[in-house]
């Protein structure tokens, strides 16, 4: 069986997280998972539309990131919207913690990635709500950048 050639830019994100959230801080954090997931996030077969991270004890955990199961797995298989652990610093999960406590901020999963060295990392961020009126003005600055655009491609 010849060996499976993987993409070597994996970068899922998550395009809602922008638009419904302000980013206050930006945390780089790894993910405990098993062989077929993997091998699924290689070959690009996951999404982070539904994603969320929760405080259980002292521990972040990663709900309903969706990983397909790997073609080629057998019984071996995994649960696609299984609870994942984050991986992070001590220091780094209290200030969260602290944070999400006070403020009322809540912690989004924006990106999953893989590292330089090979390992998969999901990018979290420490986020506050956006209002209606915000999103309204993010909507009215893509729209008239776009017609700036096209405007300099007509006359540029």
């Amino acid at each position: 069986m010849a060996k499976q050639k993987y993409p070597k830019n994996i970068n899922i994100k998550n395009k809602k997280a922008k638009f419904e959230y302000f980013f206050d801080a930006v945390f780089e954090a790894g993910v405990v998972l098993t062989g077929t997931e993997v091998k699924s996030i290689r070959l690009g077969r996951a999404s982070m539309t539904e994603a969320y991270c929760r405080f259980k004890g002292n521990e972040l955990y990663l709900h309903g990131m969706h990983i397909s199961e790997y073609t080629e797995g057998t019984y071996n298989n995994h649960d696609p919207v299984r609870v994942r652990k984050l991986l992070l610093h001590r220091r780094e999960l209290k200030k969260l913690s602290r944070r999400v406590t006070e403020k009322g901020a809540t912690i989004v999963p924006y990106r999953l990635y893989i590292s330089d060295r090979g390992i998969i990392k999901v990018e979290i961020a420490l986020a506050t709500g956006k209002k209606s009126f915000d999103k309204r003005n993010v909507m009215k600055e893509r729209d008239s950048k776009r017609q700036m655009d096209r405007i300099k491609k007509e006359y540029g």
